[in-house]
């Protein structure tokens, strides 16, 4: 979820849920080897348990950015096998990487041989209109063989060609039954699936049949559903005490502290909150005010107050 899941909303997920692991946003081993590594790498205590996810296809490259993850402190660090975007295609990683599985078998145990946290891949079903289960079990069996243990399946194949990265999360249909099959085919791995999932009622589903789920664009844009996760998945009930103000609240008090340093300020927070009041009386109002540029250069304090004034009807001025 390239520029969605940055720090500013892991820490905003995290308010929601103490248990469920967060995944950063693919980060590239060049722009770690050669770029802003703070800007990339950087994150708060709280948003433990969280995963680095990493893009790349030279092993000594990837072991030297999994070390970087490690040493920054992250718990896990993933790598993707399953974004198919055409830059992305351009650089021979991501999607691309499961038409090569011993190289990602070489990338893996690269990894697992420089760190001591886990090494998971997160992968597609298939490439491009090619149906062949066959394809998608040899290529795990391969990266098995290297010491992964986990992997994330998208239950969809990724079509690198004719489809642009918005149509390959909504046009390859979406094959469920193929990630079971890996569970059945490989019970001694941790089989996760991802992809359209949007309700208890599916996840449910699907943890009848493998090991976890991974949610994405439907935890970003509903966060509040977040909120249900800890006492329903993990037995922990403190968070039922949580409210949407008291969250709207911590978010403010970040954004006074964070938004300083940062160049969009703390108008770069807020736009990873503006699903939190999903389905709520007013949530429109409550939202375009939190959208208005305009009130860039008002205290986070004073927008909220305006915001929540214009989620009850009452007149807010510009």
């Amino acid at each position: 979820m390239m520029e969605w899941t940055d720090r500013h909303c892991r820490w905003l997920h995290r308010q929601l849920t103490r248990h469920t692991r967060l995944y950063t946003e693919m980060v590239t081993t060049g722009a770690l080897l050669h770029g802003d590594v703070v800007r990339h790498l950087q994150f708060d205590a709280i948003e433990h348990p969280v995963a680095l996810q990493l893009g790349g296809n030279d092993p000594r490259e990837l072991a030297v950015a999994a070390r970087m993850g490690e040493v920054w402190g992250y718990d896990e660090i993933n790598l993707n096998c399953g974004c198919p975007s055409p830059r992305v295609q351009r650089g021979a990683f991501g999607a691309c990487l499961m038409e090569h599985p011993r190289l990602v078998a070489d990338c893996v145990r690269a990894m697992r041989d420089t760190v001591r946290v886990p090494v998971t891949v997160k992968h597609r079903i298939g490439i491009d209109r090619v149906e062949d289960y066959g394809f998608v079990r040899d290529f795990v069996g391969i990266v098995a063989e290297a010491g992964c243990s986990v992997f994330i399946v998208h239950a969809r194949n990724a079509w690198l060609d004719g489809l642009s990265p918005a149509e390959n999360r909504t046009v390859p249909p979406l094959r469920y039954a193929v990630v079971h099959r890996l569970k059945r085919d490989f019970p001694h791995l941790t089989i996760v699936v991802n992809g359209g999932i949007t309700t208890d009622a599916q996840i449910a589903e699907q943890l009848a049949q493998v090991d976890g789920v991974m949610v994405g664009r439907e935890a970003y844009h509903n966060p509040w559903w977040l909120a249900s996760w800890d006492a329903a998945y993990f037995g922990d009930t403190a968070a039922a005490a949580l409210d949407r103000d008291a969250v709207e609240a911590r978010m403010v008090t970040y954004m006074t502290r964070v938004g300083p340093e940062l160049p969009g300020g703390w108008y770069a927070i807020a736009r990873h909150m503006l699903g939190l009041r999903h389905g709520q009386p007013g949530a429109r109002r409550w939202r375009q005010v939190w959208s208005d540029h305009r009130l860039k250069g008002l205290p986070p304090a004073e927008v909220s107050r305006r915001a929540r004034a214009a989620m009850r009807g009452e007149p807010v001025a510009a």
